[in-house]
């Protein structure tokens, strides 16, 4: 997934001006942990502090909520972002918005005088901030040269092409389900609430071949297609192996793996993703929709199969 451009403002002395930036749209990526994981920095970074002063749903199907409920976003002050499993999460100052791109959303942080892109669903307006970003911004986004300037307006759009992604509204006092993410989700694949212990007890609860094991959102959060492939192959593990047939050490393994592999890959986007946020960087993974080429580990050439029609790519080689 390419999941946001940030399109600063007009170019000022010691600042990149991204409105020339043209984003690319990949369709045959979707966002996952490593993804979301950096855009919400970002975004908790460039807009905190600052109060909604817009709210506008030109394709309303990809809204669950109602106009009311959207015009009263505005001048509430959003207070945090942050990524739950593939859920990007707005706090407000009474309000909630959650965002579940699903498989073709995107999101552009723009000027308003940049052009809305197609396909553009939901847009919020933010205003001038008096300070800086918050002090909780992420290490890597402090004195980025993307972030807007604070006292400028910038725009917030989620466009998705074929509305299958959702944007929750939910309003304070109003029970409104989040399909898949209330009580739903299992702990995110980098939470360090998730240890060993926690993982060995999971993973004995949850049957079935070891790739599907970890799309499971019930069983660990934030891992799709791509970085299941990635996971499997740090660990030397078949994408379709059954759980049961994992010894002990391989558990572990996988563990390890997982965490390993999400965690290096949030460092690479954070270098790689900046200034252009829609374009989903995959390119550096070692095995995922590279069917064909040699391993990195072994030299073996790459197997790709698509069941499902969705890309699964393993080694021959070295994954037993």
């Amino acid at each position: 997934m390419a999941l946001a451009t940030f399109f600063c403002c007009p170019a000022r002395e010691g600042r990149v001006s991204l409105a020339r930036v043209l984003p690319t749209y990949n369709r045959r990526t979707v966002p996952e942990s490593p993804d979301l994981s950096v855009v919400s920095e970002a975004f908790h970074a460039a807009l905190v502090g600052r109060s909604i002063v817009r709210a506008e749903a030109p394709a309303p199907l990809a809204v669950r909520g109602t106009p009311g409920e959207l015009a009263a976003l505005i001048s509430q002050p959003l207070t945090r972002i942050a990524r739950r499993g593939k859920f990007l999460i707005l706090d407000l100052g009474r309000d909630r918005i959650v965002v579940n791109p699903m498989l073709t959303g995107r999101f552009q942080l723009a000027a308003p005088s940049v052009k809305r892109p197609t396909k553009t669903a939901v847009v919020l307006g933010f205003g001038a901030r008096p300070s800086g970003p918050p002090s909780d911004a992420a290490a890597w986004t402090r004195g980025a040269e993307w972030l807007p300037p604070d006292g400028d307006e910038v725009e917030v759009r989620y466009r998705d092409p074929t509305q299958m992604g959702k944007v929750y509204l939910l309003p304070a006092g109003v029970e409104r389900a989040v399909p898949g993410l209330d009580d739903e989700l299992g702990p995110d694949v980098d939470d360090p609430a998730l240890d060993l212990d926690v993982w060995r007890a999971r993973i004995r609860r949850h049957p079935g071949e070891l790739k599907n094991l970890l799309k499971n959102q019930a069983f660990v959060a934030g891992i799709g297609n791509a970085y299941s492939d990635e996971i499997l192959h740090a660990a030397g593990l078949l994408p379709f192996r059954k759980r049961s047939s994992l010894a002990a050490e391989e558990v572990d393994a996988l563990y390890d793996a997982a965490r390993t592999t999400v965690t290096d890959a949030i460092d690479v986007l954070r270098r790689r993703v900046p200034p252009t946020f829609e374009t989903q960087v995959r390119d550096f993974l070692a095995v995922h929709d590279k069917g064909g080429t040699p391993c990195p580990r072994c030299g073996t050439r790459i197997t790709e199969v698509k069941p499902g029609g969705f890309v699964t790519s393993y080694c021959r080689g070295c994954q037993r």
